[in-house]
């Protein structure tokens, strides 16, 4: 399970998962953790802005992000539907 979020001290909040001290959070049931990425950010608004686009991701693709794998960012963002334009016969 991949954990997304936004905080303003990341070693804080970074122990406060590990250590377990809110029953109520997302994370408390999936201990221990290892933290794969961060990014830090100027703009409070650009921080929840990436977060709420990543957390749409899949686990692949968030995994590509940790690893710094941008191909693959790429071609897993590709659409694969076959009603996509890209799969449609040329008439």
């Amino acid at each position: 399970m991949l954990y997304t979020g936004v905080t303003n001290n990341i070693e804080r909040r970074y122990e406060e998962h590990k250590k377990g001290l809110n029953r109520n959070c997302f994370t408390y049931s999936r201990r221990p953790l290892e933290l794969i990425f961060h990014e830090t950010f100027n703009d409070i608004e650009q921080a929840i802005y990436f977060e709420k686009k990543i957390k749409k991701w899949s686990r692949n693709k968030k995994l590509a992000l940790a690893q710094g794998d941008y191909d693959m960012i790429k071609i897993l963002s590709e659409c694969r539907n076959a009603t996509h334009s890209k799969y449609k016969p040329d008439k």
